[in-house]
């Protein structure tokens, strides 16, 4: 027979959820509070390059001598770990809870990829099950004592957002990345949008893929258009952090497992000055 949802078992079972929802906030307020500073990368639209700037970001930091730590919340596209040269290892797992997978360089990683069976299996969920997952990754993986949590997002204005915007009680802002052309800054335009309607602060707008520079004449040609997203920070009443430009040796680099930030290259200056930018904004 088909629950109506007005027996006492109906009721029972919700307080029940209720509670063990209520346990699991108070695991993530206690993991969290370990943790200085909580960053959100958002994007809006897929393929600008998000994951990318969330691993230089946090290369970028752990330079500067800080302890960093990913989160990668693209459940569908999880490509922290190929981008950080950490693929084919398991967490270990114990009564204490996840374990994230620490890089040579000692930024500390967790991402769904790990507890797939495969490199190509792809995560077929709804909704409600991913939200679980970030929810879990948030209260069980033992992340210790860092000074920056980097979470990457995948695209778009949905539950994982305002999963991880809801349920850190304290996250120090997001970053938005663009790239120049207008389809994507209206797209960064509605993550600026849900950030202010959720109360969350909004470190500024980077502006990636921001020209191309050419291997052979180091001449800069501006594929995707020029000066979007400073315009769009402009008009939106958000800081401008700076503009990534494409360039070769930063995407073979990214390929192979090693960050640009560690590369002398165009990019690479840009990513510590925005870096420089942002731990100024948060530490003062």
């Amino acid at each position: 027979m088909k629950c109506d949802g007005k027996h006492d078992t109906c009721s029972s079972r919700d307080s029940c959820s209720r509670r063990v929802l209520d346990l699991q906030d108070e695991k993530i307020r206690k993991n969290m509070s370990k943790i200085k500073h909580k960053i959100g990368i958002l994007s809006g639209k897929g393929g600008v390059g998000k994951s990318t700037v969330t691993v230089n970001l946090a290369a970028a930091l752990n330079a500067m001598g800080k302890k960093v730590g990913i989160l990668d919340g693209d459940i569908h596209g999880p490509n922290i770990p190929k981008m950080l040269g950490v693929e084919d290892v398991q967490p270990h797992v114990d009564e204490h809870g996840i374990y994230p997978i620490t890089t040579p360089e000692g930024i500390k990683v967790i991402s769904i990829s790990y507890f797939l069976p495969a490199r190509d299996t792809p995560v077929i969920w709804r909704g409600p099950k991913i939200s679980g997952a970030i929810r879990q990754f948030l209260s069980d993986v033992v992340w210790g004592e860092l000074d920056y949590l980097l979470i990457d997002t995948p695209p778009g204005t949905g539950d994982v957002q305002l999963t991880i915007m809801q349920s850190i009680p304290d996250m120090d802002g997001v970053v938005i990345v663009t790239t120049p052309e207008e389809v994507a800054l209206q797209d960064a335009r509605r993550s600026v949008a849900m950030a202010k309607m959720l109360n969350i602060p909004i470190l500024g707008l980077i502006e990636n893929m921001a020209g191309f520079v050419c291997p052979y004449c180091n001449k800069v040609v501006d594929v995707f258009g020029k000066g979007g997203g400073e315009r769009a920070a402009k008009e939106l009443g958000i800081d401008f952090l700076g503009r990534i430009p494409l360039d070769v040796k930063a995407r073979e680099a990214a390929d192979k497992g090693i960050p640009m930030v560690l590369l002398d290259c165009p990019a690479s200056k840009a990513f510590k000055e925005i870096v420089e930018k942002i731990v100024k904004k948060i530490e003062g």
